[in-house]
């Protein structure tokens, strides 16, 4: 029982500091489109920004499945097994 509350206690913890650090880069990404598209209200500026981020997040959560899915094979070729 306590390691499953220290699992689930780091398992909270890393996606409150991923969240953290999407906040962060949401905001530093928007400075770069205000700076590049003028105004962040502007609807067409808001929308490319929304499909530009849209396009990146899936881009990059294809790539850390492949990753993981190649960590994992070679896991298991090396211990016979599938729990990592």
């Amino acid at each position: 029982m306590q390691l499953d509350v220290i699992e689930k206690l780091a398992a909270l913890l890393t996606v409150a500091f991923g969240l953290v650090a999407a906040l962060a880069w949401n905001g530093a990404i928007q400075a770069i489109f205000k700076a590049v598209f003028g105004d962040a209200s502007d609807i067409l500026a808001m929308l490319i920004y929304a499909i530009v981020v849209t396009i990146i997040a899936v881009f990059v959560t294809i790539k850390i499945g492949k990753t993981e899915a190649k960590i994992r094979e070679k896991y298991e070729k090396k211990h016979g097994h599938t729990e990592v």
